[in-house]
């Protein structure tokens, strides 16, 4: 089953590195551009770090398990020798931003470039043998553990007004990484951090909606009356789906199986727009106004995310219910935002599916969500049609 979409996603992930390898590499100063137009001509010099980390971690996955070019690696290396001269300010903090030749442009207060670093360092470990990348990973891995914890540790000061909250995607990046840790190191430590992100995964589950909610408080106390209470990213929802169904191949739960696979069928259920198709940006879950004017936009990441959530789904329960919304879903992604002349996805849409941005990659957008959930749906559906006893193309 599903092969059709395999077959698809293998020729598209091609097309995709390739528009990457053309017009990403910066083999001046190192690094990675990632804003670029439709035809891959850079609009933006400056080097987004969280998006460089991307990119090595993409090009090294490639490596290790899909094809052992030469020029993956090559690739990858670029990025890491960048990130290793100038990611780091003098507290081991992981800039935002820098200047195309590597001088630190703009420090955002927020742990996510350094969880992509981390995620980079810990995948190019195994793509060259060095382990000494993955010791920086490891060490990291605690330190942003920290820095989700007590978020003063970035800079970030604590106001009276603000209860103490949680943000979906703490626990989901935690996960992330602690996931790829387990791949090399099964210390109980890392598991016990695994099932720690997810009861606080759970602890955004509205069991009315079957959804997750994007911010919580950390005592339970109700946060409607704020628009940040009642967020809700579908995206977000459907990716922590799917993480949890990785998870819990690492800590079996059926009662949190069931929540996971409901969290994928119900985030999808609310946030697509039956109007005119596409998963909703962000929405209000009382119907109220959203502070952000973007909320009814269609973007790539919320469907990328979604094509894998359903391939996990089904690979998972072989149920035939996820099959409508996979192609309900690809469907859309594939009309709306492919590029079948210079290669990879389009990131914005407005409401009705109209392109509001020719770029294929900016300060947000790079060279990850699109091939990540193009590597990872083959790879499942490859695993599973072995399983069954099909001949796919090769088994990763």
């Amino acid at each position: 089953m599903l092969e059709s979409y395999a077959q698809r996603y293998r020729q598209d992930l091609e097309r995709v590195i390739a528009f990457w390898l053309a017009h990403s590499l910066d083999r001046q100063h190192g690094g990675y551009f990632t804003c670029l137009d439709r035809d891959g001509s850079v609009y933006d010099t400056k080097k987004y770090l969280w998006l460089q980390g991307r990119e090595i971690w993409m090009f090294s996955r490639l490596y290790n398990a899909w094809e052992r070019k030469q020029e993956y690696l090559d690739a990858a290396t670029l990025g890491m020798q960048f990130m290793q001269r100038h990611a780091l300010d003098p507290q081991g903090r992981v800039y935002f931003s820098t200047t195309r030749e590597g001088k630190p442009f703009h420090y955002q207060r927020k742990p996510y470039a350094a969880v992509f670093y981390m995620l980079a360092l810990l995948e190019y470990a195994q793509a060259t043998g060095e382990s000494a990348f993955a010791d920086q990973a490891g060490h990291l891995f605690w330190r942003i553990r920290d820095w989700v914890a007590d978020p003063a540790l970035l800079g970030r000061l604590a106001t009276p007004g603000l209860p103490a909250t949680s943000t979906l995607a703490n626990p989901m990046v935690i996960a992330s990484m602690a996931l790829e840790l387990l791949r090399v190191d099964d210390r109980p430590a890392i598991r016990q951090v695994l099932a720690a992100s997810m009861d606080a995964i759970l602890r955004h589950y509205d069991p009315e909606r079957g959804i997750l909610r994007e911010n919580v408080a950390l005592d339970g106390s109700d946060l409607s009356a704020w628009p940040e209470g009642r967020a809700f990213s579908p995206g977000h929802s459907i990716e922590c789906g799917w993480f949890m169904l990785h998870i819990l191949d690492e800590l079996p739960n059926d009662a949190q199986r069931d929540i996971a696979l409901r969290v994928i069928e119900n985030s999808l259920q609310l946030g697509w727009d039956d109007r005119f198709g596409g998963i909703t940006y962000l929405m209000d879950l009382e119907g109220k106004p959203t502070l952000q004017l973007e909320s009814w936009m269609k973007l790539w990441w919320p469907l990328t995310e979604a094509i894998y959530a359903l391939v996990c789904a089904y690979a998972r329960t072989h149920d035939a219910r996820w099959l409508p919304w996979l192609d309900k879903v690809d469907r859309y992604a594939y009309e709306h935002l492919c590029d079948p002349v210079h290669g990879e996805w389009y990131g914005y849409c407005d409401r009705e599916g109209r392109l509001t941005h020719t770029c294929k990659g900016g300060n947000y957008k790079g060279c990850f969500h699109v091939p990540r959930c193009l590597l990872l749906s083959v790879q499942t559906i490859e695993r599973m049609n072995a399983q069954q006893g099909e001949s796919p193309r090769a088994v990763l």
